[in-house]
C-alpha cells in the first residue's frame, strides 16, 4: 500500500528536504504544513494515512497535534522525527504519545529506509494499539526500554531544571514550587551531579547546565 503522508515540520530547509527525499523513495507526500492551524486543516481536507510531526516545533507540542488528529482519525500512523531521548525535557512523558506512534532519533538515522519502513508500519500500529515505539539507527526499543537511555533525573529534578533554562532564579522556584531557596539550591546541586557538571571558575553553574539541557535536547543553543 502506498501511504498518503501529511508532514508537520516548522523548518523550511528541513520540511524542504525530507518531502524531497520522501519522493525519490516513492513515499506519497500528499501535504505539508509549518503550522497547527494549516496542519489541522490540511488533515481534515486531504484525509492522509499517515503523518509525520518534528517533536521541537518552536511554539507547538507537536503531541497535542497529533492527539487532536487522532480525535479526527482514530488510525492514523503517526512517526514523530525527535533528537531528545528524554521526553520530560520538552514537558511531555511517553503516556502523552498515542498508541501506536514510531519516535525516530533523528541524529542516529542515516538510511531513508528506516522512517520509509516506520511509515508503512505505523498505520498497523495505530489499529493494533500498540506500545509507542522508540527507533535510534537501525535498533528498535520498546516505550519501556527508552527509559535506560535517559539520565537518571527524577521528574522534580527535570522541572526544576526546566525553571532553571527558563531564566528563573532559585527564589522564584521556590516560590513557584512552594519549597525553600535552600531546597532548590540542594535540587540543583543533584541535578549537576547527576549530569556530571564539575564546577568551573570561569564559567557560572547555571550557565553549565543550561548547555547540557540543549545538548540532551539535541537541539541548539541560541
Amino acid at each position: 500500500m502506498n501511504e498518503r503522508v501529511l508532514i508537520v515540520i516548522d523548518d523550511v530547509f528541513e520540511i524542504s528536504t525530507l518531502v524531497a527525499a520522501l519522493r525519490l523513495h516513492e513515499i506519497d507526500v500528499i501535504g505539508e504544513a509549518r503550522s497547527e492551524g494549516v496542519a489541522l486543516n490540511l488533515f481534515r481536507r486531504l484525509q492522509p494515512d499517515v503523518i509525520i510531526l518534528d517533536m521541537q516545533i518552536a511554539g507547538i507540542s507537536s503531541v497535542s497535534i497529533a492527539i487532536n488528529m487522532r480525535k479526527i482519525n482514530p488510525s492514523v500512523g503517526i512517526v514523530i522525527l525527535n533528537n531528545c531521548l528524554d521526553l520530560r525535557l520538552l514537558g511531555e512523558t511517553n503516556n502523552d504519545i498515542p498508541v501506536g506512534a514510531k519516535i525516530l532519533v533523528k541524529k542516529s538515522i542515516s538510511d531513508l529506509t528506516v522512517l520509509c519502513s516506520a511509515i508503512s508500519e505505523s498505520m498497523t500500529s495505530a489499529k493494533d494499539k500498540e506500545n509507542v515505539m522508540w527507533i535510534n539507527g537501525n535498533n528498535v526499543v520498546e516505550e519501556r526500554g527508552v527509559l535506560t537511555l535517559m539520565p537518571r533525573l527524577t521528574k522534580t529534578q527535570v522541572e526544576v531544571l526546566r525553571l532553571v533554562v527558563s531564566g528563573m532564579t532559585n527564589a522564584q522556584i521556590g516560590r513557584t514550587r512552594y519549597v525553600s531557596e535552600k531546597s532548590v539550591e540542594q535540587v540543583i546541586s543533584r541535578v549537576a551531579q547527576e549530569l556530571n557538571v564539575q564546577p568551573d571558575t570561569n564559567m557560572n553553574m547555571r550557565v553549565q547546565l543550561v548547555g547540557e539541557y540543549y545538548r540532551w535536547l539535541g537541539a541548539p543553543h541560541h
